[in-house]
């Protein structure tokens, strides 16, 4: 017998997708109480007698999920690349564009002129776009700023949204994304302004929950990085690193010699740097949303991540340049046609290993007591479903905090 438990709601008639551990974990005509913004019971409806609510909903049939998180985005720019998606599928590279003065610094002229207004009214419509799909949590990097005032209004706009829109918003500082042009001749100097003047202002106000670099041979060297996340490390801040995309540069090792969140990308990981990061507890963020677009044929090790037991997020990576993409769901899909991922993995790889990817594992990811009230109502009849369906959008039903959002 069960203790009568008394609670502001009761959600049933649905099964239950819980993600506990990582795993589906279907409960068949299962039950969440929610007490305020948390859940505090979840089992078979059959063992919901002791509880008492203020309000019961009924569903109707399908399945409940917990709310969806994207844990890697660039959602604040302004302008967009459109230019240069045809550029590539009329054969230029990445990096061919970015020597012209494209890629990254083409956005960076946008941003700069883009006033604060503009960057968050930008940013919400196709933040929108997500939380039609289920989104509850979003990580969201500025990095297109790349000077001290517009990074700043970067994350004055990350955090401007989280006080508008339903949903959970975790800012992340990348100024080291790319070089200034006015520190073309001198990188260098540009960590230095970032590491003594930029980082310091970021913590002392409050404007971001990580630091974030771009390791690689047309953005920043490990040796740059390394200075980068001693500076945050410094200052408290929590580290995480895009690695790997392009080349083997040993960013992931490095990453998890910082015990980072995360290390995202991935495509050219090694075995060395999977172990490293087993051994960190450094989660790996796989993005295919960029892989199809730049058309790449490396695909990351994802059987060595499976071997070596590295939990394995998703995320839409969400950025104006290399992956424009406005639907998480469709990564699921991505994640498994692309990557060879389950569709048990893509969906672990959103919910509970996309929250630890962001530090909050403990409270967000799964349906389970003491997490937060964040779930989503699906009209089907089994969660492969999440991953199985092309475009469109599903309808849903959103719990936030445990309202209807």
């Amino acid at each position: 017998m069960h203790e009568e438990l008394c609670c502001d709601s009761l959600w049933f008639g649905a099964d239950l997708v819980t993600m506990r551990a990582g795993r589906y974990n279907l409960i068949r005509n299962g039950a969440i109480a929610v007490h305020g913004d948390k859940i505090v019971w979840v089992g078979p409806y059959a063992e919901a007698g002791h509880l008492r609510a203020e309000r019961r909903h009924e569903l109707d049939g399908g399945i409940v999920t917990p709310g969806l998180v994207d844990c890697h985005t660039h959602l604040v720019f302004g302008g967009d690349r459109s230019a240069e998606f045809e550029q590539r599928l009329n054969g230029a590279s990445y990096s061919e564009i970015a020597a012209q003065g494209g890629g990254i610094l083409s956005t960076v002229r946008a941003t700069r002129q883009a006033s604060l207004t503009q960057l968050v009214a930008g940013a919400r419509f196709r933040m929108e776009r997500l939380l039609a799909e289920g989104v509850t949590t979003v990580e969201i990097k500025s990095g297109y700023g790349l000077d001290r005032e517009s990074e700043l209004r970067m994350l004055r706009a990350i955090r401007e949204l989280a006080t508008t829109l339903p949903v959970q918003i975790r800012a992340t500082c990348l100024a080291a994304h790319a070089t200034p042009p006015e520190f073309s001749d001198n990188p260098d100097g540009w960590i230095d302004l970032i590491c003594n003047d930029l980082l310091p202002q970021v913590a002392a106000e409050g404007l971001a929950d990580a630091v974030d670099a771009f390791c690689e041979h047309l953005a920043f060297s490990p040796q740059q990085v390394t200075r980068l996340f001693e500076a945050a490390v410094r200052l408290g801040l929590p580290v995480k690193l895009h690695a790997e995309q392009l080349s083997p540069l040993g960013g992931s090792t490095l990453a998890a010699r910082f015990n980072a969140l995360s290390a995202d990308h991935l495509e050219y990981a090694t075995e060395s740097d999977v172990a490293a990061m087993a051994q960190s507890g450094t989660l790996a963020v796989l993005l295919p949303g960029a892989f199809y677009l730049l058309r790449e044929k490396q695909r990351p090790p994802v059987e060595l991540f499976r071997r070596y037991k590295v939990p394995m997020a998703l995320a839409s990576d969400a950025n104006p340049g290399t992956s424009p993409a406005l639907s998480l769901r469709l990564m699921l899909n991505m994640g498994c046609t692309l990557f060879g991922m389950t569709p048990e993995e893509a969906l672990a790889g959103v919910t509970l290993n996309g929250a630890k990817a962001l530090g909050l594992g403990d409270t967000q990811g799964s349906l389970e007591p003491g997490k937060f009230a964040d779930f989503v109502h699906w009209p089907l009849a089994h969660p492969a479903e999440l991953a199985y369906w092309l475009g469109g959008e599903l309808p849903c039903k959103v719990i936030f905090r445990g309202e209807v959002r």
